[in-house]
């Protein structure tokens, strides 16, 4: 049961880091930026997953 457990953790943290990454390209910030936070994405994939939830470019917003 704890490798199906940590397989689906694992599954769910890929998902989201794919996500995050989709959500840094379609956002307004300059190429480097956008290449150090897809960095920071692949390199941390939990750290950088919170990192970028609190302090990351967003994707275009419209109001």
């Amino acid at each position: 049961m704890g490798s199906t457990f940590n397989s689906l953790v694992g599954l769910i943290i890929l998902v989201l880091d794919i996500w995050a990454i989709i959500n840094v390209f379609k956002s307004s910030a300059d190429t480097g930026i956008k290449i150090l936070w897809v960095l920071l994405i692949l390199l941390l994939p939990v750290l950088g997953l919170i990192i970028w939830a609190i302090a990351g470019p967003r994707g275009d917003v419209r109001l």
